[in-house]
């Protein structure tokens, strides 16, 4: 709501002094012109003479202030005006964060895509990327999860899977990346989320007698998530399972894996 929308209803519902209820009506006949703009537009987006410069510059004011709103729609009539301009293809960078920082997850990927396919060789593909698979993780949040912050092992996996991807391009693309580092520390999160996923699911079979869909997702979880923190529980359950299904010789294995895996868990080295 801007500033005239919101002062024009105090003064209409106010039961205030006549005096000012008097003043209030003066100046919304004249126009209200002390609120003509709201006051974190400082130019008018119609105008066509506004420079690209202007533009940019209040654009960057604004994601400041926090008002990325704002923000977006001057970085877009920015790239709308003066899609070869000088400041063009860093605000097309600047919308996807302040997307991101919107709350707009999905249009933050869009635009971190854009960009990307824009200007393959662009000096800022690396933040791209990182953008993007920051999107990703916080993608179909709802208000609910925002409070609770449940555990992503069991969110949508092609949520997780998209940001693993943007991290693992970026980590390789870009190895001396200012993100790099982070990039990687994320990918050992996913990899541990995805991991973990397949351990739900197998404990859901498991608990329906399903003894064979349970060894298949412990399986993967050992194989495609390999020295993840699943992998003591991903053992522990192909022994039940194979053990159920009459496997002795796959459950003796996977025994053995297991009590070779928990030793090297005790070594010194192994809590470094």
């Amino acid at each position: 709501m801007s500033a005239h929308t919101h002062w024009h209803q105090v003064f209409r519902t106010s039961k205030l002094i006549s005096g000012l209820v008097l003043a209030g009506s003066i100046a919304l006949l004249s126009g209200c012109s002390w609120f003509s703009k709201d006051d974190s537009d400082k130019v008018d987006l119609s105008d066509p003479t506004i420079s690209a410069a202007q533009l940019y510059d209040e654009a960057t004011q604004a994601m400041h202030e926090a008002d990325y709103g704002t923000a977006i729609k001057k970085f877009e009539t920015l790239e709308g005006r003066y899609p070869f301009g000088a400041y063009t293809e860093q605000a097309q960078l600047e919308v996807a964060y302040a997307y991101y920082k919107y709350d707009e997850p999905d249009s933050a990927i869009a635009a971190a895509d854009r960009y990307i396919q824009l200007h393959p060789q662009g000096k800022s593909v690396d933040y791209a990327l990182y953008l993007k698979g920051l999107a990703n993780m916080d993608r179909g949040d709802s208000l609910l999860n925002r409070i609770a912050k449940p555990d992503l092992a069991y969110r949508d996996q092609s949520i997780l899977k998209n940001a693993f991807q943007a991290f693992a391009e970026l980590v390789k693309r870009y190895p001396d990346s200012r993100y790099t580092t982070d990039a990687s520390l994320r990918l050992v999160k996913i990899r541990n989320y995805l991991a973990e996923h397949e351990i739900y699911v197998a404990k859901y079979y498991m608990r329906r007698g399903a003894w064979l869909a349970a060894a298949n997702r412990a399986q993967t979880a050992l194989t495609d998530y390999n020295g993840s923190r699943a992998t003591i529980p991903a053992l522990k359950i192909l022994i039940e399972a194979y053990t159920k299904l009459g496997l002795t010789t796959e459950a003796n294995d996977a025994e053995q894996v297991l009590k070779a895996t928990l030793d090297a868990n005790k070594r010194p080295e192994a809590k470094s």
